[in-house]
């Protein structure tokens, strides 16, 4: 496939992935949203049927690896170029980055009801006895809807979740090329994989939120920096490595190991 084939169907692919990813964790979260607190299932479907419809969307044209970790998996396993790696990865963090910029249009109205409700964002008294609605709390109450963040804060354990969930998710999309005769299962294999991605959330996602994809956590994390939002809160870029270092070694290790059980 040529170049402008990766970078359209990447760029265009993880945008839909994301949009429709951050966009159930919006609806769940924000104030003044039809489905706010429908909870975690909603959630977890949520992303599988995100995944199901950015790989549909790409899957002729680049592939649809949408993820980083499954790009590498995939160079490791020899069924991409490495010379592609690099397009690869830089499309896919564009279309994140498209994709959190477009839940944000989505769900405007809501992130700024959510944003300046004092039961929501806080409030604290100034030296003249008002109430000051403007103080950004210290953790950011709609980070959540952008990025992934852990139950309990502990980087090995969190690492090591990310690097377990990542595994099993390239290893599986890898081994879809085993069935068949080796002629893989066609326009199922997205269906497959957006079950494994349900499956993972399901099972594995309680103690991070389970990125599983460095770009998905890493772009979304960098528009919420950047939007003007009010009361947004910081970033938390003090646990920004982990989903991007743990789904690159999981990536690199399904890689491996299916050489090592499979090739």
């Amino acid at each position: 496939m040529s170049s402008s084939d990766i970078f359209i169907g990447e760029t265009i692919g993880t945008a839909v992935l994301i949009l429709l990813g951050g966009g159930v964790c919006a609806a769940v979260t924000l104030k003044s949203s039809k489905a706010r607190n429908a909870g975690w299932l909603a959630i977890t479907f949520g992303w599988g049927f995100a995944v199901l419809t950015g790989a549909y969307l790409a899957g002729g044209v680049s592939g649809a690896h949408l993820n980083p970790a499954v790009t590498i998996g995939l160079a490791i396993q020899g069924g991409t170029e490495w010379g592609n790696v690099p397009l690869y990865l830089g499309s896919q963090l564009l279309g994140a980055m498209i994709g959190a910029l477009l839940v944000w249009a989505v769900y405007y109205g809501q992130f700024h009801a959510h944003l300046t409700d004092p039961e929501i964002v806080g409030t604290k008294s100034t030296d003249e006895g008002m109430v000051d609605q403007t103080a950004a709390p210290k953790a950011g109450p709609v980070l959540g809807i952008f990025s992934t963040g852990p139950e309990i804060r502990n980087g090995v354990q969190n690492v090591v979740t990310e690097i377990i969930a990542t595994t099993v998710l390239v290893l599986a999309i890898l081994t879809q090329g085993l069935n068949d005769g080796g002629n893989g299962i066609g326009v199922l294999g997205a269906l497959i994989t957006a079950l494994v991605v349900v499956g993972i959330g399901l099972s594995l996602g309680g103690p991070t939120g389970y990125a599983i994809n460095p770009v998905r956590d890493l772009g979304p994390r960098i528009v919420h920096a950047l939007l003007p939002l009010p009361n947004k809160g910081g970033s938390d870029w003090g646990y920004a490595w982990v989903p991007i270092v743990g789904p690159l070694v999981g990536g690199a290790l399904a890689g491996g190991l299916y050489n090592l059980a499979f090739a």
